[in-house]
C-alpha cells in the first residue's frame, strides 16, 4: 500500500496497543496511518498470553484503567469477542503458606473496595474451582473478572476494523526520525518515506523508549524478558487462569535479577501454558534451559498432573517496563505533537483497549474518561528532578 503523504495521526506500533489507538483514532473520525518495523503483533504481543487480568494489580492508577478497559472489552467491544477468542474464565489464586494468604487476603480486600469482584476461597474449597489443584494450598482467592484473548487475533483484528474506517496499516517500515516545527512534532520520517501528521503516537512497546530518543525526550522503558511454555493439548484440565500469590510481588518487583512464579492456564484448543519468568537482560534472546526448568518445577507444586504431561514448545519474548510499573499515556509536553502509548510491562494486552480509548480522546480534545496525570510522559523528568533535590 503506498504512503500518505499526510494524515492526521500516525500510530508507531502494531500491536495490540498500537491497534486499539488506531481503532478508537479512527472510531472519532481521524485519518490514521500505522507504521511498525516488522509485522503486525510481530513483538511482545506475538509472545504473551493474553491475559485481561484485575487479579494481579494493586488498588490505583494500573487498577484503574484495567476496570475502563475491562468494560471495553465486555461492553462496546464485546460485539467483536468471537474474531480475538475472548474467555472470561476467571483467575484463581492461591496460597501454599498462611502468611501469603494473610497478604493475599489484605490485598482482596483492597481490591474490593474499588469495585473487584473477588470471593476469598477456603482451602476446602479449592478444588471445587480446581479439581487437580494440589492439595497443600492452604487458601485462595477467586477473581470472576479475569479473562484472555488470543492477542495476535486481537492486535490482527483491531487492525482489520480500523482499516474498515479509513485507516491504512504499514509493516516492515522502520521509523528513523520525526519532522519538526520548531519544537513541535509534525511528523515522521521512515526508510520508505515521509509522513506529515497533526500528532505522533508512540506505541512502539518495548521500543518505546528508542522512538523517543528520536524525538529527543526520555521515556524509560527497558525490555523485561519472560518465557511461556506450551503442553501437549489435553482434556479440559485447567479451567481458570491459576496462580501462587507471590506472582502479585513478582510483577510489582523491580529487580532486574530472574524471578519466576507459577501461573498455570488451559487454553481453548487443549494445550495447558505455563509461566511465568521475568528478568532484564536487554534483547538478549538466547535460549535457557534452566528458567524453562525452573518454571516447569514450580507449575508441578500448582498441578501435579503435569509431572507427567509433554511440553511441545516455549517462546520467549520481552514486555515493556518502565521503573515505576505504571504505563505512559498521553502527550509529551516536551516534544509537542507526540502522544506515549507504551510501557505496559506484561499487562498490556489486557490495557490495550483502555489506552487506545484514552489516547484517542485526548487527540480529539475530547474529555478523557479518567486522569491521565498518572501515566504522563515527562513524569520522569519530575521523579529526576525529585531526586537531586
Amino acid at each position: 500500500m503506498s504512503l500518505p503523504q499526510s494524515v492526521d495521526v500516525v500510530v508507531i506500533g502494531a500491536g495490540a496497543v498500537g491497534a486499539a489507538c488506531a481503532y478508537f483514532a479512527a472510531k472519532s473520525g481521524l485519518k490514521v496511518a500505522v507504521v511498525d518495523k516488522g509485522a503486525i503483533a510481530s513483538g511482545t504481543s506475538s509472545a504473551c498470553e493474553g491475559n485481561i487480568l484485575v487479579s494481579d494489580k494493586e488498588a490505583g492508577p494500573e487498577l484503574t484503567l484495567a476496570q475502563y478497559s475491562q468494560s471495553l472489552w465486555r461492553g462496546e467491544l464485546a460485539e467483536f469477542g468471537r474474531l480475538w477468542e475472548f474467555e472470561s474464565k476467571g483467575g484463581l489464586v492461591v496460597s501454599a503458606k498462611p502468611g501469603t494468604q494473610a497478604n493475599l487476603t489484605q490485598l482482596a480486600s483492597r481490591q474490593r473496595a474499588c469495585g473487584i469482584d473477588v470471593e476469598l476461597v477456603h482451602a476446602d474449597y479449592l478444588h471445587d474451582f480446581e479439581p487437580r489443584l494440589n492439595p497443600d494450598m492452604v487458601g485462595g482467592a477467586y477473581y470472576s473478572q479475569d479473562a484472555q484473548v488470543q492477542p495476535t487475533l486481537a492486535a490482527a483484528h483491531l487492525l482489520r476494523l480500523a482499516r474498515g474506517m479509513g485507516a491504512t496499516v504499514h509493516p516492515g517500515m522502520r521509523v528513523t526520525g520525526f519532522i519538526r516545527s520548531g519544537e513541535t512534532v509534525t511528523g515522521t520520517v521512515t526508510d520508505r518515506g515521509t509522513i506529515f501528521a497533526k500528532a505522533v503516537v508512540n506505541a512502539a512497546g518495548t521500543w518505546g523508549g528508542v522512538i523517543a530518543e528520536l524525538a529527543n525526550v526520555n521515556v524509560p522503558v527497558l525490555p523485561r524478558k519472560g518465557y511461556v511454555m506450551v503442553t501437549e493439548p489435553l482434556p479440559l484440565l485447567v479451567r481458570h487462569k491459576v496462580y501462587a500469590a507471590e506472582y502479585v510481588d513478582n510483577v510489582a518487583s523491580s529487580d532486574a535479577g530472574l524471578q519466576t512464579s507459577p501461573v498455570v492456564e488451559g487454553t481453548g484448543g487443549g494445550t495447558i501454558l505455563i509461566g511465568s519468568s521475568r528478568e532484564r537482560v536487554g534483547f538478549d534472546k538466547s535460549f535457557s534451559v534452566f528458567v524453562l526448568a525452573e518454571m516447569a518445577r514450580k507449575a508441578i507444586t500448582l498441578f501435579p498432573f503435569l509431572r507427567d504431561v509433554k511440553a511441545l514448545r516455549s517462546y520467549s519474548g520481552f514486555r515493556p517496563y518502565c521503573p515505576d510499573h505504571l504505563p505512559v499515556i498521553g502527550p509529551d509536553p516536551r516534544a509537542p505533537g507526540m502522544w506515549h502509548a507504551c510501557g505496559h510491562e506484561g499487562a498490556g494486552i489486557g490495557l490495550s483497549v483502555g489506552t487506545g480509548a484514552l489516547i484517542a480522546a485526548s487527540l480529539t480534545g475530547a474529555k478523557t474518561d479518567m486522569d491521565l496525570a498518572p501515566f504522563a510522559p515527562e513524569r520522569f523528568e519530575n521523579q529526576m528532578e525529585a531526586a537531586h533535590d
